[in-house]
């Protein structure tokens, strides 16, 4: 496998891991999807997370004007399932810092901890395992600016776009695959999903 593996390697490896399945799946808010992805059961193996979190950080690296900020960049995830390819990004890039926000409840919002968030001026990198919804990582790019950081990219191991993702066009956006999943509401037809049949239901994560 070369530095940067390619779109089917990725996926040879989450699926070789279990982190990519295949089937029919409810997720908390109602929707359904015929693919369900949990990066953490591909980040148990270390030298596969360190291959993917290398990877990521080759193709952010790419870009000269991060690159020439890399001595002051911290990387910053919006949940801790994100910590793991955050720490291997930093790593690899030698960046400053990492930390991250989380949430007691779903209907609270994103927050630092105690004397964790980011400084006025400070340059971000946002990384994730995963880009679906898009709606973690806009609520902590608007607490990142809030405290007056400026975010200067976003890197994602894989991104899972539904039909109500967000989209970040002013930024550069890093991903190592894209996954074309079907996902759809209690209302629309399922080709090959008899009636009465019961969906896997699983986190939104």
């Amino acid at each position: 496998m070369e530095l940067i593996p390619t779109q089917d390697e990725v996926i040879e490896l989450l699926r070789e891991t279990g982190a990519l399945r295949d089937g029919f799946f409810q997720f908390p808010d109602g929707m359904y999807t015929n693919q369900y992805l949990q990066m953490a059961l591909a980040f148990r193996n270390y030298q596969y997370m360190k291959i993917l979190s290398v990877a990521l950080s080759r193709k952010v690296r790419a870009n000269s004007e991060i690159r020439a900020i890399i001595p002051q960049l911290s990387i910053v995830t919006p949940a801790v399932g994100g910590l793991p390819v955050a720490y291997g990004v930093c790593e690899a890039l030698r960046a400053k810092a990492v930390y991250w926000a989380e949430r007691d409840n779903e209907d609270e919002p994103l927050r630092y901890r105690p004397f964790m968030g980011n400084q006025p001026g400070e340059k971000v990198l946002l990384v994730d395992d995963i880009l679906r919804s898009g709606r973690k990582l806009t609520e902590l790019r608007n607490l990142v600016e809030s405290n007056g950081g400026e975010v200067v990219g976003l890197a994602v191991v894989v991104y899972q776009p539904n039909t109500e993702t967000l989209s970040f066009p002013d930024l550069p956006f890093y991903f190592l695959a894209k996954l074309d999943s079907l996902f759809k509401t209690a209302d629309d037809t399922w080709p090959g999903v008899k009636p009465g049949m019961e969906p896997t239901r699983v986190w939104q994560a």
